[in-house]
């Protein structure tokens, strides 16, 4: 069944209904977009909350050192990625829903108006059939009552007596013409609505029965390309179903990664300080007044653990409130009168207002001290002499590899180029040696630096109860950064150090060759006259036994088992993965 013979007639209700499927077209396009915009409101909203409550990088290094704290962390990195899922999911509305049904809503457009154009034409030139076919038929009608009047007339006249033959036989030629007028109208008219007839069934059997299902068959058209609309609005989200997913997994992972017992190991690892517990306190006797001979031994130093503690006085008390300031420690009772029972002590005869002041002073300034803790933290010194003893120890070991590492770069960098400037002066065509001294000279002097700083580090870690191993291995460096090895007899440690000198000397005796790591064949030929270096012939395959490190050299190994180096760019080289 289809619209062009079943609805022939309803060409209204064909233009409305296909004007009303572009609008739904048009409607769901805008819902789309909507909820497009609904979805970037939300991946925005989601990425201004992660935001918000992400950690500050330097200011919460310590805490996220925490399993509840690095759960939390990875919590809003997959908040952040499922924000960008959202973000996909309406950039692929916007592209594969919006913007193709927009585009196809266009052509729908135009197609719609090109067939209503078409049945508009159709009409038209029935509408101007039927026209001449009116005329043509009043004309035959006016043209037949005119030819009736004129043989009517001419009867009239051939019976009038009075009327001449020439009167007679003109009105007879008259009538004669008219009816010969009336059969030409007559025979146009039938002409004419033979005509109508034939274009008005090839309207209603033909033209407009096609436009119709021209019409429907755009609309199913329309109707199945908005059904795959409504299917990508769901399979738009499907697909990134997957990847949210893991955002969720994501999150359950976090929270299966939190460890209670790993957070509070953490918390000891960053804030034992290595203090020892306060001993027991003395008893101080004052029934005894200040004549006692164990008094006079005890007035010139500090009294009590707060002043034996000095500014960490507040470890004696952890939980207390540091804003309350300690009393004064009592002191024995003076004066500065002899008393009637014995002779004064020997501190008042020295000077007894000066001892007064000495009392008052011990009093005060412990309160002073108390009070500008409270106003100013410890400032932070290069020594970390500020922190903790274990805390301490452990900034310093880490500064100290730190410094290692810098050094060990700094000595391969050295290494690099004295062997680049031996190759220079023994081959003058491969580069002027004199052009590496300011770098030589500059890393020697980065390399005295860092061994200064390294033994100074190690000094202070010594100091802070650290272990000296590391001392005894910077300490035997020489300028080319090669190991010396001590004379122990002269040494105060020569049972320490003998281990690791033993280990130094099996390693060296145990050396084994090199195995190779590749192999390259030469595409020039090199001579090899340099110390160091190994001659080859075009065309030699060789062994490598260590890749070119920056300087431009390879060193490898020939056949017959001479090793040295080569330049880089004469070979080519092939290392397997």
């Amino acid at each position: 069944m289809d619209w062009g013979t079943e609805l022939w007639d309803q060409c209204d209700t064909i233009d409305k209904h296909t004007q009303s499927g572009l609008e739904l077209v048009e409607k769901y396009v805008k819902f789309v977009k909507e909820r497009t915009e609904i979805e970037q409101q939300y991946a925005k909203q989601l990425r201004n909350l992660v935001k918000k409550y992400a950690s500050k990088r330097g200011k919460d290094d310590q805490e996220n050192r925490f399993t509840n704290h690095q759960s939390f962390q990875d919590i809003l990195n997959e908040m952040n990625d499922y924000a960008g899922q959202r973000e996909v999911i309406a950039e692929n509305m916007m592209i594969r829903i919006c913007c193709e049904l927009t585009k196809y809503l266009q052509e729908l457009k135009q197609e719609r108006k090109s067939y209503l154009l078409e049945a508009k034409r159709a009409q038209q030139s029935l509408e101007n059939g039927y026209k001449q076919l009116e005329s043509s038929k009043k004309r035959f009608e006016r043209e037949w009552r005119e030819a009736e009047r004129a043989a009517q007339y001419a009867e009239k006249t051939d019976q009038d007596l009075n009327a001449t033959k020439a009167d007679v036989e003109k009105a007879k030629q008259q009538a004669h013409l008219r009816t010969h007028i009336a059969e030409e109208c007559k025979n146009e008219y039938a002409s004419q609505l033979q005509k109508f007839n034939k274009e008005q069934n090839q309207f209603y059997y033909s033209s407009i029965p096609q436009v119709f299902n021209k019409l429907q068959d755009m609309d199913e058209r329309r109707v199945q390309r908005l059904a795959e609309g409504y299917a990508l609005f769901a399979d738009t989200e499907k697909r990134v179903l997957p990847i949210i997913g893991k955002c969720l997994e994501g999150i359950t992972k976090a929270g299966a990664n939190t460890d209670s017992k790993q957070d509070s190991l953490t918390l000891i690892e960053q804030h034992k300080s290595g203090f020892d517990r306060p001993g027991d306190l003395e008893f101080e006797d004052y029934s005894q007044g200040i004549n006692r001979t164990s008094s006079e031994s005890s007035l010139g130093t500090p009294k009590g653990p707060l002043e034996l503690l000095g500014k960490n006085r507040n470890k004696l008390w952890p939980f207390s409130k540091k804003s309350k300031l300690p009393s004064p420690p009592l002191t024995p009772v003076s004066s500065p009168y002899v008393p009637a029972n014995g002779p004064p002590s020997p501190k008042f005869a020295r000077d007894p207002l000066s001892y007064c002041l000495k009392e008052i002073n011990k009093t005060v300034k412990p309160r002073m001290a108390s009070f500008r803790s409270l106003k100013r933290a410890p400032t932070a010194t290069e020594d970390f002499a500020h922190l903790p003893p274990e805390q301490r120890r452990k900034k310093l070991q880490r500064k100290m590899d730190d410094i290692r590492k810098e050094l060990q770069k700094e000595q391969d960098q050295s290494e690099a180029l004295l062997k680049m400037k031996d190759v220079y002066e023994k081959n003058s065509q491969m580069g002027n040696p004199d052009s590496l001294s300011p770098q030589i000279t500059q890393t020697a002097q980065n390399v005295e630096r860092l061994r200064g700083e390294l033994a100074k580090y190690e000094s202070w870690l010594m100091e802070a109860g650290g272990r000296g191993e590391s001392v005894r291995y910077s300490s035997h460096l020489n300028n080319n950064g090669a190991i010396n090895r001590p004379n122990n007899a002269n040494s105060g440690e020569g049972d320490l150090s003998q281990p690791i000198y033993t280990e130094f000397e099996d390693d060296f005796d145990d050396e084994e060759v090199d195995a190779p790591i590749g192999q390259c064949m030469a595409l020039y030929s090199f001579p090899g006259s340099s110390e160091g270096t190994l001659s080859m012939q075009e065309g030699d395959m060789l062994s490598v036994v260590e890749e070119d490190k920056g300087d431009g050299w390879t060193r490898v190994r020939s056949t017959n088992g001479d090793e040295g180096y080569i330049p880089t760019s004469y070979v080519k080289i092939t290392i397997p993965q």
